[in-house]
């Protein structure tokens, strides 16, 4: 891993107690990463670091659980792995959705609490994010979070990047995005979701999902979940899991 700028250090070493000084009663950091996780530090992860042919699945979910259920089935069908990112909100108002995704077996990452747009915080701002989710996804789910973090928009910085690792995260972006949660009024359709992941597929490739409809009268990705993994294998791809693959597991 390259070594950071001095001020990005500086950073890392401040933004705990950042937090702390911000959040009136802050939650616990993050279980310390192993090896596999923190050599993802300092790194914007998009895909993952393999030349196998395995792709990985990937949700977000910060709006209602349309679709929640769909999704769920298709995988247990399938026989399909995912990991889950979760907003800390999300999990606060549909604890029995982070509690099915997780007796399902799938992995819950770290989607911040209220979806900002981070370049808009403080350091301490958000370190609070990160780590008021990291309780909440805790108390929803009964289980430990993953200890990955996906940046609200994808909007990611070297600093930000950093400010997450310091608190035990690594960052874990995406290949694609199938722009499925556009829904029909933003002009995509199944063949269109399903296309967008085919396009992107490559050793190691991460797909960005989405459950909840955003006031769509649809969930476009949970309809073509089901296409896409077949798609998928008959291109001679696996899924994969992110925690193996990412070294998640602790």
């Amino acid at each position: 891993m390259a070594r950071l700028p001095q001020a990005v250090r500086r950073t890392m070493a401040a933004v705990v107690a950042a937090a702390a000084v911000f959040a009136a009663a802050p939650p616990s950091v993050a279980v310390p990463a192993g090896d596999g996780v923190s050599s993802l530090y300092g790194s914007e992860n998009r895909t993952m670091p393999t030349r196998a042919r395995v792709v990985a699945l990937t949700f977000n979910a910060a709006w209602e659980t349309e679709g929640l259920d769909t999704v769920l089935e298709v995988l247990r069908r399938q026989h399909a792995p995912a990991t889950f990112f979760l907003t800390g909100d999300f999990a606060d108002r549909h604890p029995d959705a982070a509690r099915a995704i997780a007796a399902a077996g799938h992995g819950i990452g770290n989607h911040s609490y209220s979806h900002p747009h981070f370049e808009t915080l403080q350091p301490g701002e958000r370190a609070a994010e990160v780590l008021r989710a990291d309780r909440a996804l805790r108390a929803a789910a009964g289980t430990t979070p993953l200890p990955f973090f996906r940046f609200p928009y994808g909007d990611t910085t070297p600093q930000e990047i950093a400010e997450v690792n310091a608190l035990g995260f690594a960052d874990i972006e995406w290949t694609t995005d199938t722009k499925g949660y556009l829904g029909p009024a933003g002009g995509m359709t199944v063949p269109k979701v399903v296309q967008r992941a085919l396009d992107a597929l490559r050793p190691g490739a991460v797909i960005q999902m989405h459950v909840g409809s955003d006031g769509q009268d649809t969930v476009l990705d949970a309809d073509a979940l089901p296409r896409i993994i077949d798609a998928v294998r008959a291109r001679g791809y696996e899924i994969a899991d992110l925690r193996d693959s990412l070294g998640g597991r602790r």
